[in-house]
């Protein structure tokens, strides 16, 4: 059953990403942002850590992507670094499965880290989902509204991943089915931006 819910979190992020079979592998060198921060890892699992990420442009299958974001947010904060260091990656890929597996976390301290991010101008649809995905379940949410937008989307697996993300972090679903007509759906979407109208000004969530 956890498994499943991760393949679903991860639908958003990586399952429209195809992984081109001549990308250069993945170094985590370049992901070092705030090493000094985090507890460090042993030599060994820091060969662990290292041999991860370079497989993250080579995993295609769903169910190889979920094990490597769940060994990542088992792997917890030694991996903060090169996480941290692969979502902006330019394949949008490997950033989502960075950023799926900082989430699967749930350590709050990883908010002021990915705010700070600098984040290209233009972000890819999907991975601008999965980034606000990571920020909710790490109890950020700033990032509401773009999952709001995600229930319009055209793809049912995404619209799928919005809600379930939503009603998880908010235990609401106000009235949204995945499945339902356009017209229902956006009833239902109306009734999440006036949700979010009456609350996004209160002072105990995290929105700075």
């Amino acid at each position: 059953m956890n498994k499943e819910r991760t393949a679903h979190a991860l639908l958003a992020g990586i399952a429209s990403v195809a992984l081109a079979a001549g990308c250069a592998t993945t170094s985590s060198s370049t992901g070092l942002a705030g090493a000094d921060e985090w507890l460090e890892p042993s030599p060994s699992l820091a060969m662990d850590i290292e041999s991860h990420a370079q497989r993250l442009p080579w995993t295609n299958r769903l169910e190889d992507k979920v094990a490597l974001i769940e060994w990542f947010g088992n792997v917890g904060e030694p991996a903060y670094p090169t996480l941290l260091g692969l979502v902006t990656d330019p394949r949008p890929g490997v950033a989502g499965m960075a950023l799926a597996s900082l989430g699967r976390t749930r350590d709050p301290r990883l908010v002021m880290h990915l705010r700070n991010v600098d984040w290209p101008v233009e972000v890819d649809p999907d991975l601008s989902l999965e980034r606000a995905r990571a920020l909710l379940q790490l109890g950020d949410w700033s990032q509401m509204p773009v999952l709001i937008e995600g229930l319009r989307d055209e793809r049912f697996y995404t619209r799928a991943v919005c809600i379930r993300t939503l009603s998880a972090e908010t235990h609401e679903r106000l009235g949204y089915n995945a499945r339902a007509p356009e017209e229902e759906r956006e009833q239902a979407v109306i009734a999440w931006e006036a949700w979010w109208g009456l609350r996004g000004d209160d002072p105990f969530l995290d929105l700075d």
